[in-house]
C-alpha cells in the first residue's frame, strides 16, 4: 500500500519546543515521532512512503535520506500549510494509479489496527474518547455501524465518542477530489475528501486498540511512555560496575553510567549523554543525545532532549527539557505542589 505520510506543519502548540524542530521529528523513546509512524506503516504493509514535507524540511531529508528499512521515500514539498488535503494535493504526482493510504507523521497507530485498515479500504480509523468535541465525529449509517456516512468538526453535542484518528485508506479515485473549497477555519480539509468518498463508495470505520495524536507537550510524555513499552535492553556504553540497571534500559553507544547511579526501565541513555554520579532515573524516562544528568539527580517519567543539562541535587518529574536547556543545582521540577 503506497503511503502518504504528513510531517509539514510547524505544530505551534508544541513551541518553543517546535520553534527550530518540525514536530513530527520530535524525539520519543529515542527517535523521531515520524520514524514510529513509518515503522508501523511498514509492519502493517506499505509498499513505498511519500512523505509531505513544509517546515524545516530539510531535517527529515536529512534524517531518513530515500529510504525507510528497505522502502522507497519520496518526498513532496507543501510550501504554505493550507490544510490536509493541500497536503495530499502536493503528494499527488508522486502517486500511482491505486488506492494509498493518509497517515499523520505525529500520530502513533497500534501495528495491528494499522494492517487491517489497510486491508479495509476504502476505510478511515475510528477510536473512542472522552471529549469527542475536540475532535471530527464519524458519522455512521444506522443500518450499519460499520459504514461511515460523514464527519462533523468539532461538535458542540456530539452524537457520539467515535472520532476519526486521521489515518485513511482512499481509492485512486481520491485524488481528483482534493480541490475542496477552503473551510471555516481558512484550511482544505481532507475530511471534505472523506465526505466525497462517502457519497462514491462503502468506506468501513476501523476500530483502533490504541492510537495518540502527538499535539501537545504532555502527549509528548505520553508518546514516550507507550514506545518505552517496547524498549529491549541494550547496553552499547560504558556503565560502572557498581551502578544499578533494573527493567529494559538502552545505553546508546558513548553514553556512560558512572558509580552509584541506579536506573529502572524502561529508560533510554542516548548517544554521549552521562548520567551521575549517584543519580537516580525511573519511569518512561529518555535521556537525549548528548544530555547531562549530574550528581543525586532524580528524573522520573521525563523526557531530556539532547545537550540538556540537570545539575547535581535537582529533581525533574514528569517534565520535558528542550535542547539546550540548563538547570542549576536544586532544581525541583514536579507535577505536583
Amino acid at each position: 500500500m503506497q503511503t502518504v505520510v504528513l510531517a509539514a506543519g510547524q505544530g505551534t502548540r508544541m513551541r518553543p519546543l517546535t520553534d527550530a524542530t518540525p514536530k513530527p521529528m520530535l524525539p520519543a523513546a529515542g527517535r523521531p515521532l515520524l520514524e514510529h509512524t513509518l515503522d508501523r506503516a511498514a509492519d502493517a504493509g506499505a509498499s513505498r512512503f511519500v512523505v509531505v514535507v513544509g517546515y524545516e524540511a530539510g531535517q527529515v531529508r536529512d534524517h531518513f535520506g530515500d529510504s525507510h528499512r528497505g522502502l522507497d521515500i519520496e518526498y513532496a514539498e507543501q510550501t504554505a500549510q493550507r490544510g490536509t488535503a493541500d497536503a495530499v494535493r502536493a503528494a499527488a504526482p508522486e502517486l500511482d494509479d491505486a488506492p494509498f493510504a493518509v497517515l499523520n507523521g505525529d500520530a502513533l497507530y497500534d501495528p495491528e489496527s494499522l494492517a487491517t485498515l489497510y486491508e479495509s479500504g476504502p476505510a478511515v480509523g475510528s477510536y473512542r474518547v472522552d471529549n469527542p468535541s475536540n475532535y471530527g465525529v464519524l458519522q455512521l449509517d444506522s443500518d450499519d455501524d460499520t459504514r461511515v456516512t460523514g464527519v462533523v468538526e468539532k461538535p458542540a453535542n456530539p452524537d457520539s465518542n467515535l472520532i476519526n484518528t486521521g489515518s485513511y485508506v482512499f481509492p485512486a479515485a481520491a485524488t481528483e477530489y482534493l480541490d475542496v473549497s477552503t473551510s471555516e477555519r481558512g484550511e482544505l480539509e481532507l475530511t471534505d475528501v472523506l465526505e466525497i468518498v462517502c457519497a462514491e463508495t462503502t468506506v468501513t470505520a476501523v476500530p483502533f486498540n490504541r492510537w495518540l495524536d502527538v499535539g501537545r507537550p504532555w502527549e509528548l510524555l505520553a508518546a514516550t511512555e507507550w514506545l518505552s513499552e517496547s524498549l529491549a535492553t541494550r547496553i552499547n556504553g560504558a556503565v560502572s560496575d557498581d551502578a544499578t540497571i533494573e527493567g529494559d534500559v538502552v545505553v546508546e553507544e558513548g553514553a556512560t553510567i558512572k558509580s552509584g547511579v541506579t536506573i529502572e526501565g524502561p529508560a533510554y541513555i542516548g548517544e554521549g549523554a552521562t548520567v551521575g554520579p549517584n543519580a537516580y532515573i525511573r519511569g518512561a524516562t529518555a535521556v537525549g543525545a548528548g544530555a547531562k544528568v549530574g550528581h543525586a539527580v532524580e528524573i522520573k517519567n521525563s523526557v531530556l532532549m539532547g545537550d540538556a543539562t540537570v545539575g547535581h541535587l535537582s529533581y525533574v518529574g514528569d517534565s520535558i527539557l528542550g535542547r539546550g536547556v540548563n538547570f542549576g543545582s536544586g532544581t525541583t521540577v514536579a507535577n505536583l505542589r
